[in-house]
């Protein structure tokens, strides 16, 4: 058999349709067949387009995830939730499609920028929070040989993640009920990073989306404040955001509306009833948001 490949810009903004289209075009001009199989050599971008392409080419061929980014290894690569973006709005054409092998060299993530290295941090922090108290203390206790990078920490905490993401998503594949908690932060994650135009990193994002659930967490009595402040202060020993400069609150709420996870006119908001318990919360206000974002934003007389 022969290998061929296809390489596209990096960058959210080539999860394209036009970017499938070529793909498919790359296949059916080198011949692929129903027996062939792509490969996914790349960060979270290329494993969600490769995914797309894998689910609706001849009706579905088998793939393969590589993941290259500490986001993609412990989030993107697993469950097969695979899509493209559509204008504005991310990921709003997708499949479910599960990888056939999904293979992680760690030794990959010491290339990596720090700040692309953060990202994925956003996504393993969120992970604790929402599943498992242990994993997230000891998070908490082993900070600096993370971020010094230390293979046996490495190995640990991707593997403590994949763990959590795999359990849920065999619990749920296809987010009918606890798969949704792995939305925690991205109501408002996703939001701010439209409106940022994608400038932020998506697990920059979760950061700043996992500390106003928090801060609404509390605001709604199901965490205690001393416990709102420790989530919001774990994140910046791994370089991750706890504030940003100049959000724009209103457009940031009116951007949450048209996330897809609305059901029936109702955003499924996933809240903390403590640390490594996670709940579905479909009455969360407007006001609630505005109150939440408004505590992440940064203005120089704070």
């Amino acid at each position: 058999g022969k290998v061929t490949s296809y390489v596209f810009p990096a960058g959210e903004e080539h999860k394209t349709l036009d970017t499938v289209r070529n793909l498919y075009e790359h296949l059916i001009l080198e011949k692929f067949d129903r027996k062939d199989m792509l490969v996914a050599f790349g960060g979270g971008v290329v494993g969600d387009l490769t995914g797309f392409t894998a689910a609706t080419y001849l009706r579905g061929i088998d793939f393969i995830q590589v993941p290259t980014t500490l986001l993609s290894q412990v989030d993107s690569s697993i469950g097969g939730k695979t899509g493209v973006d559509f204008d504005a709005y991310k990921n709003m054409v997708g499949a479910f499609h599960m990888p056939r092998l999904v293979y992680m060299n760690l030794n990959l993530l010491r290339s990596l920028p720090d700040r692309q290295f953060a990202s994925g941090m956003g996504e393993i922090i969120k992970h604790g929070l929402i599943q498992d108290p242990a994993y997230y203390s000891w998070l908490t206790e082993h900070y600096q040989e993370v971020m010094d990078k230390q293979y046996e920490a490495l190995l640990t905490m991707v593997e403590g993640s994949c763990r959590i993401k795999r359990h849920v998503v065999e619990e749920d594949p296809t987010e009918q009920g606890i798969r949704a908690w792995l939305n925690f932060g991205h109501t408002i994650g996703h939001a701010i990073e439209k409106s940022s135009g994608f400038q932020m990193l998506h697990g920059e994002c979760v950061a700043l989306g996992c500390v106003a659930a928090a801060y609404i967490s509390w605001k709604k009595e199901l965490i205690e404040m001393e416990e709102y402040y420790e989530i919001r202060d774990m994140f910046v020993p791994f370089n991750l955001p706890i504030s940003a400069d100049d959000l724009d609150v209103a457009k940031i709420v009116a951007l949450t509306k048209s996330d897809k996870k609305m059901r029936g006119g109702k955003i499924r908001f996933v809240l903390l009833d403590r640390i490594g318990h996670a709940r579905i919360d479909d009455t969360v206000t407007d006001e609630e948001m505005t109150a939440a974002i408004e505590e992440l934003n940064f203005k120089d007389e704070d």
